[in-house]
């Protein structure tokens, strides 16, 4: 395994988020959504939907996608952005797992609005 970069956070235990969930994760950079699929891969992205700014977190994870529970906008984990006839896209973060604990890239954070 690679050293860790010094723009990598540690930010959880893998544990903390349910399969097929999510958490709101507060940073010193601000506030990230974290998901993890069925399989324990880890996502980050801007807990905003596109469309009405809906609570990412909150929604429903499936496969490497999340609804959103306002209006059943489905977002790609992968890209962030909207699928199907939707239009849109929020700001996905690297994120990876590490001995059991979740981190994130911080740089890319530092360089968007704080929500």
């Amino acid at each position: 395994m690679s050293a860790q970069s010094d723009n990598w956070i540690d930010i959880a235990a893998l544990d903390a988020v349910p399969q097929r969930g999510a958490r709101l994760i507060k940073t010193a950079h601000g506030c990230v959504a974290v998901f993890r699929t069925g399989i324990d891969e880890v996502y980050a992205l801007d807990n905003a939907c596109p469309h009405k700014n809906g609570p990412l977190a909150d929604g429903i994870v499936h496969g490497k996608a999340v609804t959103c529970p306002l209006h059943n906008w489905v977002i790609s984990l992968e890209t962030g952005a909207a699928q199907g006839a939707d239009t849109g896209q929020v700001a996905t973060y690297p994120a990876k797992v590490v001995d059991g604990r979740i981190q994130i890239d911080a740089s890319l954070l530092t360089h968007r609005g704080v929500a």
